[in-house]
């Protein structure tokens, strides 16, 4: 899975379980996960200092969650930042522990 805008891209990379993004070609952030059954955990999302202010983040989030709900993954998301970009983004709802899905 790849996604790009002109300066970012993200990245799944299942040999090391995160989501990458990367901008002008640097590694810029990653989000962490695991799967479980047929949930996508995601665990930690972290963007380098440098790269802040430059929205990667919700990048990072929307093509993370993205690709999960596009392989028919349930999100469980204990990662608080990947938490505070769904509360925001209510479309998710339907894919998300705790709001759309029961367990």
């Amino acid at each position: 899975m790849t996604e790009s805008t002109p300066e970012s891209t993200v990245v799944r990379n299942d040999e090391r379980h995160r989501y990458e993004v990367f901008h002008g070609g640097e590694l810029a952030g990653f989000a962490d996960y695991e799967e479980r059954a047929d949930e996508t955990v995601f665990t930690h999302t972290e963007i380098d200092d440098a790269f802040s202010g430059k929205g990667l983040g919700s990048i990072l989030a929307e093509n993370a969650i993205e690709d999960a709900v596009g392989r028919d993954r349930v999100i469980r998301p204990l990662c608080q930042f990947i938490k505070g970009y769904l509360e925001k983004h209510p479309q998710y709802d339907a894919h998300v522990i705790g709001k759309g899905v029961a367990r």
